[in-house]
């Protein structure tokens, strides 16, 4: 980001945009009417996985009675997500879903963090696909937890809640139906991506200006000084919103699976 600074001082300071978050394709693919073109986000995201992968499989290969280095690290989230989210949110029988929340757990936290490590500099969940898809996916595991728990009365159970007046499901099923089938995934989806983005943008901003201010040699060195100082402080708190946003998709996606496991729910 700095270096690309370094002509704003005879070309004038062009803030940030949305544009940052545009890759051209590195290969470009189309097989029917499908786009499979590769860009850096879509490698990135291969990176990402991979190295989900790569953190599980060597930490527990061969994994010791008295975790030490990757292992402890990675036993240490484990236990996070088993105890404060599996087991305190959908109780026992969350158990068996601690695998896929780790691994959600991961990959979010993992393709946040991006944005703040170089060379990326780059979120990955500041593109709509990827948090959509992982929506996607929270929603069709809640619903197959509870077809299997409640059969397909489950359905009946959502958007006819037993023990209301009839007239009130006039009001109450549409609401139910949007809220439960659609809001659901698109908040935790939007949520996710609007504070990649904005994260994403201030750090561009601060870091942009910095440069643009310390090449100008003048005055407004001073200040920019100050909006380095402060871009470097605002990469420790977009670590914290990386670390939080996951937090955040992952412990609803265990509410909506608890949601889904009661009748009355």
């Amino acid at each position: 980001m700095m270096a690309a600074t370094l002509p704003l001082a005879r070309e004038g300071f062009h803030a940030p945009t949305i544009e940052e978050f545009e890759w051209p394709s590195i290969v470009d693919l189309h097989l029917g009417g499908l786009d499979l073109s590769i860009n850096r986000v879509v490698l990135q995201m291969f990176l990402v996985a991979l190295l989900v992968w790569a953190l599980f499989f060597f930490a527990f290969r061969k994994p010791r009675l008295v975790p030490s280095g990757l292992q402890n690290v990675m036993e240490a989230m484990v236990d996070f997500i088993r105890n404060q989210i599996a087991l305190e949110v959908i109780g026992h029988e969350g158990i068996r879903f601690v695998p896929y929340l780790t691994t959600l757990f991961a990959f979010v936290f993992l393709g946040n963090v991006g944005g703040i490590i170089p060379p990326v500099f780059f979120p990955l969940n500041g593109r709509m696909a990827l948090p959509a898809v992982m929506a996607v996916c929270s929603l069709l595991l809640f619903i197959s937890v509870g077809v299997s728990q409640q059969g397909f009365r489950y359905f009946l159970n959502v958007l006819f809640p037993p023990g209301m007046p009839k007239a009130i499901y006039l009001l109450l099923t549409p609401i139910e139906l949007i809220s439960t089938f659609v809001v659901r995934p698109i908040t935790l989806a939007i949520r996710l991506l609007a504070n990649m983005i904005a994260g994403h943008l201030i750090l561009s901003v601060f870091f942009v200006a910095a440069g643009y201010m310390l090449t100008s040699l003048n005055v407004s060195t001073i200040f920019g000084v100050g909006a380095l100082v402060f871009a470097v402080a605002l990469i420790a708190f977009e670590l914290f919103v990386a670390g939080l946003q996951a937090y955040v998709f992952t412990i609803l996606s265990a509410v909506y699976i608890a949601g889904a496991m009661e009748p009355e729910h």
